[in-house]
């Protein structure tokens, strides 16, 4: 069965992710997010269909502590921050902590 990748963020978030072909998203407008994001984040968790969860850093902060660990020690699905604090490297180690090998690693030889 192949997995699929689930956007969980405000609408302006999701939608280039959309735009981009991915079909499994939740939107939680900002001025919900305190509200309806653990929720939202929750659902997409517990969905086998998903391999891949991307949300915004920021959004990280509306968490609550439960899910919020959830989120940092979720094996699969892997979920992957990106946004204003996330650089090169934070991604790197987070694809590289979900498959296990480092796919951006130079072949020196």
């Amino acid at each position: 069965m192949s997995q699929e990748i689930a956007v969980v963020g405000s609408p302006e978030f999701t939608t280039g992710f959309r735009l981009a072909g991915v079909r499994r998203f939740e939107n939680v407008p900002d001025d919900e997010k305190a509200q309806e994001l653990d929720d939202a984040v929750t659902d997409v968790l517990d969905d086998d269909g998903v391999g891949i969860v991307v949300m915004h850093d920021d959004d990280l902060e509306h968490l609550s502590r439960n899910v919020r660990q959830d989120v940092e020690t979720s094996v699969e699905p892997v979920v992957v921050t990106i946004g204003s604090g996330t650089g090169g490297g934070g991604l790197r180690e987070q694809i590289k902590r979900a498959i296990g090998i480092d796919l951006m690693e130079e072949d020196n030889e």
